[in-house]
């Protein structure tokens, strides 16, 4: 086994080497961290996203390309409808924030809406903060901060994020807004999309509570968030309150359970580097030096699923049956355990993973039987 990676090195030195010699960092948004946060025992993707590797490009490299991605199409029909619910200083925004939101505030008349104009991601957020701050210290206006930039700490490693929109209310709590282009039609949309939305959503407000800590007093984050869309099959805005209490809660809870990333990095062999510049051969080790927690959801959230499936069912692994059949079989983890569990070859008698299973053996075994002397009794004679 190749030494681990020597200590001395600063984090953000460390994840330079591991992305590759002048190659740009992806940044982690609120999307990435929704996936990373529905799986954090996968040491693979945290280390990837820490270190700002396209994941999408790494999977090509190693010849298993993602699916991921939006058509050109939508990315600039998504970005015209937002630019409309938008427009003349966030007017129709507000008024839908007032009627789904806070009909008993004043109606929005006007709206402050500051320029959140800086240098870099630290810069517009510390400028994103000041404007939260401005607008907590004096209330009864209403506030419009287009894309925000928010910050949080992720695995002991920083993540910049940009809503579409937060909107300070004229009592002084924030809400998040989410603009998308799919449509609300008879005032439903796709619930899948929805709940994506609202994932996505649960992480600015988690980015949005921790700048309200910072405060004294601290504003109200509401946990309702204006998820807003196009009406039916027009493209006249609309809007629903979407509450994101039990995502934001989930959220937070998988996000503490990440291994920090130095950790992760300083267990990884002296050299290693994701560069999908690197041969195929060399890529793959360097992909592999570092564990995996491969499930079929996988397949929805990460650009490496397809890449990490193949290897998944290469070695047997009961995860790619599902997470579920897994928490079910113990400490049975290949397929090939399972299967020998069940023919009575292996395993604990007393184990209840290995009783059941020798039980479906038997039961499934009794009904094979008992369907080919039906059969036979039921064919006709020759």
């Amino acid at each position: 086994m190749p030494p681990p990676r020597k200590r001395g090195k600063g984090l953000r030195h460390r994840l330079a080497e591991l992305r590759g010699p002048e190659t740009q960092a992806k940044a982690l948004d609120a999307r990435a961290l929704a996936a990373l946060a529905a799986n954090p025992g996968c040491r693979r993707r945290a280390i990837l996203d820490g270190a700002g590797v396209d994941k999408a490009a790494l999977a090509g490299a190693l010849g298993s390309p993602s699916v991921f991605g939006q058509s050109q199409f939508a990315f600039v029909r998504g970005n015209a409808f937002e630019a409309k619910v938008k427009a003349d200083g966030g007017t129709e925004l507000l008024r839908l924030a007032h009627e789904k939101l806070d009909r008993g505030a004043e109606p929005p008349a006007g709206a402050r809406v500051p320029d959140l104009t800086a240098q870099g991601p630290e810069g517009r957020t510390a400028r994103t903060e000041l404007a939260l701050r401005e607008a907590a210290e004096s209330p009864g206006d209403w506030t419009l901060l287009d894309h925000p930039m928010l910050a949080l700490d992720v695995a002991g490693s920083p993540a910049f994020l940009e809503p579409d929109a937060v909107v300070v209310h004229p009592d002084g709590s924030w809400t998040v807004v989410e603009i998308k282009s799919f449509p609300m039609l008879d005032g439903a949309a796709d619930p899948a999309k929805v709940g994506a939305a609202a994932r996505q959503a649960a992480v600015y407000v988690l980015a949005l509570e921790r700048v309200a800590e910072r405060l004294d007093p601290p504003p109200r984050v509401r946990h309702r968030v204006l998820l807003v869309c196009p009406k039916d099959f027009s493209n006249l805005p609309t809007a629903s309150a979407v509450d994101v209490r039990k995502q934001r809660a989930v959220t937070a809870r998988q996000l503490a359970r990440l291994t920090r990333i130095e950790e992760i990095a300083d267990t990884l062999p002296e050299g290693v580097c994701f560069s999908p510049e690197l041969p195929a051969e060399q890529l793959e080790q360097a992909v592999e030096s570092v564990p995996a927690t491969y499930a079929p959801e996988c397949l929805s959230a990460c650009e490496l699923a397809f890449h990490c499936r193949d290897r998944s069912r290469a070695a047997g692994a009961v995860t790619s049956l599902g997470r579920p059949v897994r928490a079910e079989l113990g400490g049975l983890t290949t397929v090939g355990d399972v299967l020998a569990a069940a023919r009575g070859e292996a395993g604990d008698p007393d184990d209840p993973a290995v009783a059941a299973l020798r039980r479906a053996a038997a039961l499934r075994a009794e009904a094979l039987a008992s369907a080919a002397e039906g059969a036979r009794e039921v064919a006709p004679c020759r």
